[in-house]
């Protein structure tokens, strides 16, 4: 045990000393405490230094492993440099300093064997991930090359906050029970998920979006969803109160058509894929819909004259909630998610949302009498990474019509 406190006072001396001397009052720098590529780097030094026999091998190895040694000191200072906007000036002896300390502090150290120095690396780094979890303002490791990286990446656009300009003109919200503050229990009401509907970064781009439901919108507005699922916006979206019970402490969740069938309402959830896609038949039985319908292929336009044929007879009042296909990714023009051509994908998806939009319009504009509560289930989560980029992450929009 006394023999793993040489390289790790040595890693620790590395990494601390140029942080101590760049230190400045009220700095949020995250700092490890040993280094965990100079620990490494410093227990096959000593691996070589005794076990290697034949010489020149030995010679190029710990040349290797101490020039390495060397140029992840620089890096992390480097590092450190940048976070503050530093010049190097007389900051680069400090790595030459370092690593020739860290080298006297292991010189009388006997070497472990390599599977030996395998299980401590393992063991290190599960209770730096552990550590980390639990106090992540102050780690245990440090990884100069991995925060380097990092550093000269590049940095993708900002699409996790919503900028002043959508804040300005519509209703940004985080909560996700849209659906509940919206609904009306003296009408019919159609609550449909719009799959892959998120908000652009583009703004323009949105209110061109908009121009479908102009004339019968009361309300347009922004909300987060948490989880990016069609499955699980499905669910909240239709949540009408979360009860835990005094006794068991159990939580129970009522949903918005058990509601409406206790108000006499024929509640029908529609869709136009298959029932066993995440195994919708079972939740969607349990969120209490007195019928679902699938459509097992069936398109946007199709279920949308299947709810105007609902909504036709006034007999009955309505709860409908249907989630569209049309616009699902992958999209069957572009299986390969990874590959496929970014403009070309834009191009159809672009399309089939307006296609579906403007059936929904049509439906809302024919059925004035009826609520139509329309939502995105999440941004396009399954299309390439470059597409993705042009929505915000988890913000979708909300549209009340009528």
């Amino acid at each position: 045990m006394k023999r793993l406190l040489y390289p790790l006072i040595a890693s620790a001396l590395i990494t601390i000393v140029p942080f101590l001397l760049t230190f400045e009052k009220g700095q949020d720098i995250v700092r490890g405490l040993f280094g965990y590529e100079y620990f490494t780097l410093l227990l096959f030094i000593v691996l070589v230094r005794n076990k290697v026999t034949r010489k020149f091998l030995r010679i190029i190895l710990l040349i290797l492993l101490t020039t390495t040694l060397f140029v992840v000191s620089w890096i992390d200072l480097q590092n450190l440099l940048a976070i503050k906007g530093w010049n190097t000036s007389w900051y680069g002896i400090i790595p030459f300093i370092t690593t020739g300390l860290s080298m006297a502090i292991i010189a009388p150290l006997k070497p472990f064997k390599f599977n030996t120095i395998c299980f401590i690396l393992f063991v290190a780094l599960i209770l730096h991930l552990e550590a980390y979890n639990r106090y992540a303002a102050q780690p245990l490791a440090q990884f100069p090359i991995i925060d380097y990286l990092e550093r000269i990446a590049p940095k993708p656009v900002q699409r996790k906050e919503i900028v002043e300009e959508f804040r300005q003109k519509y209703s940004v919200t985080d909560s996700v029970t849209i659906t509940r503050n919206y609904v009306d229990t003296l009408r019919n009401n159609v609550i449909i998920l719009v799959e892959s509907w998120g908000i652009p970064l583009d703004i323009q781009q949105f209110e061109k979006q908009l121009e479908f439901f102009k004339g019968n919108t009361n309300t347009v507005g922004i909300h987060n969803r948490m989880y990016s699922r069609t499955r699980t916006a499905e669910r909240e979206d239709l949540i009408h109160i979360i009860s835990r019970d005094s006794i068991t402490k159990q939580k129970d969740t009522l949903f918005l058509p058990k509601v409406f069938n206790n108000l006499g309402y024929q509640t029908t959830f529609l869709f136009g894929g298959n029932s066993l896609e995440h195994y919708r038949f079972k939740y969607i039985k349990s969120i209490g819909f007195s019928e679902a319908v699938y459509g097992n292929g069936l398109n946007d336009r199709t279920m949308t004259s299947m709810i105007d044929s609902i909504l036709a007879d006034s007999t009955q009042k309505h709860f409908i909630a249907w989630t569209t296909v049309d616009t699902k990714f992958p999209i069957k023009e572009f299986p390969d998610i990874y590959n496929s051509n970014i403009d070309a994908i834009d191009s159809v998806y672009t399309v089939k949302l307006q296609n579906t939009l403007a059936q929904i319009a049509e439906l809302a504009h024919k059925h004035t009498e009826t609520r139509f509560i329309v939502q995105g289930d999440h941004n396009p989560i399954l299309s390439p990474t470059e597409f993705q980029n042009k929505f915000y992450k988890r913000w979708v929009p909300f549209i009340i019509l009528n």
